[in-house]
C-alpha cells in the first residue's frame, strides 16, 4: 500500500506503460510542426515546396561582404516572427534555435491535438529534440562583452549554447516527464533525434515522444568556417535562389539554412483510443558509421548502405517495398555521388529519389527533421516532392530523380514506403523508413 501510495502522489506511470514484454509496438506520427526558410508552418512550407519555390537569398550586411559564400536560406520575417511570440526576457534566456524548436513544438502538439493533457499522461511524454551546432555569433558576441569586465557577460551565456536546452525547454514548458534526450549528431542530428525517439516508444519506455531538432547558425563567422572548409556554394552569390542544385552537374557546394522541425510520435493504440490524426506510421532506423574521414563519406557509399539497409532490416520489408528516397543529398560534388552510388547499390535504379534541399538549403541539424515531415506529407497527401535546379544531371549519377511534383501512386495497391537519408561529418549516417499508415 504504501509503495502504490508514493506512485500515486508522484502521478507515477502505471505499470503497464512499461512492459517488459517483447513485443514491439507500433509507432505512428500525430503531429507536425515546422519553420522553414519556404515558411513558418508546415501548410506554407509544403505547398512552397510542391510548387518548386525557393527559399535561398542573399545575406544583407557589410560583415558578409568580403566572404566567399554571401547568400543562405533565412527565415520569413525572423525578427518580426521572434518578437511576436516571445518576451524580452525569453529572447535573453533562449538562443534563436531554441525559440524556433519552441514554435515549431506549439504547431505539432496543436497538430496532434495533444494541447490539454492530465499530470499523468504528461509522465509518459518524452522528448528527443536536439541541435547540431549552436550559434557562433553567442560566443564572439559573449566574449566581446566579456572583454569589457566581467559583470558584461550574460548569465544565460551557458545555457544558451548548450546543445541540449531546447530538448529541456520543451520538456519544461508543457511539464513532459517522459525520457528527455539530447542528440548533436552533426547534419544526421534531426533523423537520430527521430529514430531514437521511436525506439523509445517501439521497445515501452513512454508513449509519446516529441522530437526533432532546430538550427540558427547564419552568422559570419559559421558561414566563414564553411566557406574554409569550402563546404559551400560561391560561384551564385548573385543568383541565390540557383545556388543549391542537388545531383546537378554545376552544383559546388551547399547553401546554409536554418529552422526548426518537431514530429509527435505515438504508441498506436493510444492514438486510435483518442482517435488522434494519424499522418504516417515510423517503420524502421538504422545506423551506420562511415570510419573513413572527418567530413568525407567513403567513396564506395558502404556507410550509407549499411544505414538504408539497417532501416529496412527493422522495419521488416523488402527493398521492392521502397518507393521513394528522399536523399541527404546537399549540393556537395563528392556527397551527392557517393549517396547516388549508394541508392542504386541498394535499391536499384527504379525507386524514385529526390532532395528538396533545393528549396530550403541545409538546415544543417535541423535538416533531417524538416525533410521527414515533408516525406510525412507526401506518405499521407500521395505526393513526391521535387528536386529543383536540376539542368543537367551530374556525371555518376545514375537515379530516377524527381524535378516536379508527382503524384504517388503504388503499382500494387500496396501503401506508399519511403527512406530518409541523412548523414553528418564524423561519418555519422542515419535512415528512417517511414510508411503511408495503414490499419494493417
Amino acid at each position: 500500500m504504501a509503495l502504490r501510495s508514493f506512485r500515486c502522489a508522484l502521478n507515477l506511470p502505471t505499470a503497464r506503460r512499461f512492459s517488459t514484454s517483447s513485443k514491439e509496438r507500433r509507432v505512428v506520427v500525430t503531429g507536425v510542426g515546422a519553420v522553414s526558410p519556404l515558411g513558418n508552418d508546415v501548410p506554407s512550407s509544403w505547398k512552397r515546396l510542391l510548387s518548386g519555390e525557393c527559399g535561398i537569398s542573399a545575406l544583407k550586411g557589410p560583415e558578409y561582404e568580403k566572404l566567399p559564400c554571401r547568400i543562405a536560406a533565412q527565415l520569413i520575417d525572423k525578427e518580426q516572427l521572434l518578437q511576436s511570440r516571445f518576451s524580452k526576457s525569453d529572447m535573453r534566456s533562449m538562443s534563436q534555435a531554441t525559440m524556433l524548436v519552441d514554435i515549431a513544438a506549439d504547431e505539432a502538439l496543436r497538430s496532434a491535438r495533444l494541447e490539454s493533457m492530465t499530470a499523468e499522461e504528461k509522465n509518459n511524454v518524452g522528448v528527443s529534440v536536439g541541435m547540431g551546432m549552436f550559434d557562433l555569433a553567442d560566443i564572439y558576441t559573449s566574449y566581446a562583452a566579456f572583454s569589457k569586465g566581467y559583470s558584461r557577460l550574460s548569465p544565460f551565456f551557458i545555457p544558451r549554447i548548450l546543445p541540449n536546452m531546447a530538448c529541456g525547454h520543451v520538456s519544461i514548458k508543457y511539464g513532459f516527464k517522459g525520457p528527455n534526450h539530447s542528440v548533436s549528431t552533426a547534419c544526421a542530428t534531426g533523423v537520430h533525434s527521430i529514430g531514437d525517439a521511436f525506439r523509445f516508444i517501439k521497445y515501452g519506455d513512454t508513449d509519446v515522444m516529441i522530437c526533432g531538432s532546430g538550427e540558427s547558425c547564419i552568422d559570419p563567422l559559421s558561414v566563414g568556417g564553411f566557406c574554409r572548409l569550402r563546404a559551400l556554394s560561391t560561384s551564385f552569390n548573385d543568383s541565390p535562389k540557383e545556388a543549391s542544385r542537388p545531383f546537378d552537374s554545376l552544383r559546388e557546394g551547399f547553401v546554409m539554412g536554418e529552422g526548426a522541425a518537431i514530429l509527435v510520435l505515438e504508441e498506436l493504440d493510444r492514438a486510435l483510443e483518442r482517435k488522434a490524426p494519424i499522418l504516417a506510421e515510423i517503420l524502421g532506423y538504422g545506423m551506420s558509421g562511415d570510419a573513413n574521414h572527418l567530413t568525407a563519406p567513403c567513396e564506395d557509399g558502404s556507410g550509407a548502405s549499411l544505414a538504408m539497409l539497417r532501416a529496412m532490416k527493422d522495419a521488416k520489408i523488402d527493398k521492392k517495398q521502397i518507393g521513394y528516397v528522399n536523399a541527404h543529398a546537399t549540393s556537395t560534388p563528392t556527397g551527392d555521388v557517393i549517396e547516388a552510388r549508394a541508392i542504386r547499390n541498394v535499391l536499384g535504379d527504379g525507386v524514385m529519389v529526390s532532395s528538396t534541399k533545393g528549396a530550403h538549403g541545409h538546415l544543417l541539424g535541423s535538416a533531417g527533421n524538416l525533410e521527414a515531415v515533408f516525406v510525412i506529407m507526401g506518405l499521407k497527401e500521395g505526393f513526391v516532392p521535387p528536386s529543383i535546379n536540376i539542368k543537367q544531371v551530374g556525371d555518376g549519377i545514375n537515379l530516377n530523380l524527381i524535378q516536379e511534383a508527382t503524384r504517388w501512386k503504388t503499382s500494387d495497391g500496396s501503401r506508399r514506403t519511403a527512406l530518409k537519408n541523412s548523414f553528418g561529418f564524423g561519418g555519422t549516417n542515419a535512415t528512417l523508413c517511414i510508411a503511408e499508415y495503414r490499419e494493417k
